[in-house]
Protein backbone atom coordinates (compact mmCIF):
# COMPACT_ATOMS: atom_id res chain seq x y z
CA UNK A 1 0.00 0.00 0.00
CA UNK A 2 1.36 3.32 -1.23
CA UNK A 3 2.17 5.90 1.94
CA UNK A 4 -0.74 8.47 1.34
CA UNK A 5 -3.22 5.74 1.21
CA UNK A 6 -2.00 4.04 4.71
CA UNK A 7 -1.44 7.63 6.04
CA UNK A 8 -5.39 8.47 4.70
CA UNK A 9 -6.90 4.81 6.05
CA UNK A 10 -5.28 5.10 9.31
CA UNK A 11 -6.19 8.93 10.13
CA UNK A 12 -9.44 7.46 9.37
CA UNK A 13 -9.12 4.47 12.09
CA UNK A 14 -8.28 7.90 14.43
CA UNK A 15 -11.30 9.57 13.37
CA UNK A 16 -12.96 6.48 14.47
CA UNK A 17 -11.50 5.99 18.10
CA UNK A 18 -11.89 9.91 18.06
CA UNK A 19 -15.68 9.87 17.32
CA UNK A 20 -16.08 6.86 20.13
CA UNK A 21 -14.32 8.36 23.29
CA UNK A 22 -13.96 12.46 22.41
CA UNK A 23 -11.32 14.64 24.10
CA UNK A 24 -10.14 14.42 27.44
CA UNK A 25 -8.86 10.85 28.26
CA UNK A 26 -5.53 9.55 28.86
CA UNK A 27 -2.96 9.40 25.68
CA UNK A 28 -2.73 5.46 26.70
CA UNK A 29 -6.44 4.72 25.88
CA UNK A 30 -6.25 6.34 22.39
CA UNK A 31 -3.11 4.37 21.67
CA UNK A 32 -4.80 0.85 23.15
CA UNK A 33 -7.90 1.74 21.03
CA UNK A 34 -6.20 3.08 17.72
CA UNK A 35 -3.81 0.01 18.00
CA UNK A 36 -6.85 -2.39 18.09
CA UNK A 37 -8.13 -0.64 15.55
CA UNK A 38 -5.63 -0.80 12.93
CA UNK A 39 -4.44 -4.47 14.47
CA UNK A 40 -7.95 -5.84 13.74
CA UNK A 41 -8.11 -3.74 10.09
CA UNK A 42 -5.32 -6.05 9.20
CA UNK A 43 -2.12 -3.73 9.48
CA UNK A 44 1.38 -5.24 10.75
CA UNK A 45 1.62 -2.66 13.58
CA UNK A 46 3.30 -2.62 16.47
CA UNK A 47 3.66 -0.71 19.80
CA UNK A 48 5.88 0.85 22.36
CA UNK A 49 8.50 -0.08 19.36
CA UNK A 50 11.92 0.78 21.38
CA UNK A 51 14.17 2.75 19.61
CA UNK A 52 18.08 2.96 20.24
CA UNK A 53 20.39 5.67 19.77
CA UNK A 54 23.33 4.61 18.13
CA UNK A 55 26.38 7.16 19.48
CA UNK A 56 29.91 6.21 18.20
CA UNK A 57 30.22 2.61 18.87
CA UNK A 58 27.87 1.98 21.24
CA UNK A 59 24.40 1.24 20.76
CA UNK A 60 22.42 3.38 24.11
CA UNK A 61 19.04 1.85 25.03
CA UNK A 62 18.08 5.48 26.44
CA UNK A 63 13.91 4.81 26.64
CA UNK A 64 13.16 6.07 23.07
CA UNK A 65 9.49 4.39 22.28
CA UNK A 66 7.43 5.13 19.43
CA UNK A 67 3.78 4.69 20.70
CA UNK A 68 2.73 2.92 17.34
CA UNK A 69 4.57 1.98 14.38
CA UNK A 70 2.64 0.68 11.43
CA UNK A 71 3.50 -1.47 8.46
CA UNK A 72 8.07 -0.66 9.48
CA UNK A 73 7.01 2.55 7.91
CA UNK A 74 4.78 5.20 9.48
CA UNK A 75 5.66 6.58 13.38
CA UNK A 76 2.43 7.32 15.23
CA UNK A 77 3.27 9.81 18.09
CA UNK A 78 -0.19 10.01 20.17
CA UNK A 79 -1.03 13.06 22.45
CA UNK A 80 -3.63 13.82 24.57
CA UNK A 81 -2.61 17.43 25.56
CA UNK A 82 -3.94 21.02 25.33
CA UNK A 83 -2.21 22.07 21.90
CA UNK A 84 0.83 21.02 20.06
CA UNK A 85 4.21 22.31 20.41
CA UNK A 86 7.13 22.67 17.71
CA UNK A 87 8.93 19.94 20.67
CA UNK A 88 6.36 17.45 20.11
CA UNK A 89 6.96 17.79 16.11
CA UNK A 90 10.69 17.70 16.86
CA UNK A 91 10.04 14.29 19.35
CA UNK A 92 7.89 12.82 16.26
CA UNK A 93 10.92 13.56 13.65
CA UNK A 94 13.98 12.29 16.12
CA UNK A 95 12.02 8.77 15.95
CA UNK A 96 11.64 9.10 12.61
CA UNK A 97 15.25 9.43 12.23
CA UNK A 98 16.65 7.47 14.67
CA UNK A 99 14.67 4.85 12.57
CA UNK A 100 14.86 5.54 9.36
CA UNK A 101 11.36 5.83 8.94
CA UNK A 102 10.08 8.41 6.64
CA UNK A 103 6.60 9.28 7.27
CA UNK A 104 4.83 9.78 10.51
CA UNK A 105 1.43 11.30 11.72
CA UNK A 106 1.72 13.48 15.11
CA UNK A 107 -1.86 12.86 16.31
CA UNK A 108 -3.38 15.04 19.37
CA UNK A 109 -6.56 13.45 20.68
CA UNK A 110 -7.29 15.88 23.19
CA UNK A 111 -9.11 18.48 20.74
CA UNK A 112 -12.88 18.77 19.83
CA UNK A 113 -12.12 17.56 15.98
CA UNK A 114 -9.51 15.34 15.39
CA UNK A 115 -8.54 16.95 12.00
CA UNK A 116 -7.89 20.28 13.74
CA UNK A 117 -4.75 17.34 16.04
CA UNK A 118 -3.32 15.85 13.24
CA UNK A 119 0.28 16.86 11.05
CA UNK A 120 1.58 14.92 8.41
CA UNK A 121 5.27 14.85 8.98
CA UNK A 122 7.51 13.87 6.42
CA UNK A 123 11.55 13.28 7.17
CA UNK A 124 13.67 14.15 3.86
CA UNK A 125 16.79 12.89 5.44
Amino acid sequence: MEEDLLTRTIIGLAIDVHTALGPGLLESAYKECLFYKIDKAGFQVEKEKIMPLHFEDVRLDCGYRIDILVEDRLVLELKSIERLTDIHLAQTLTYMKLGGYRFGLLINFNVLLLKEGIKRVVNGY
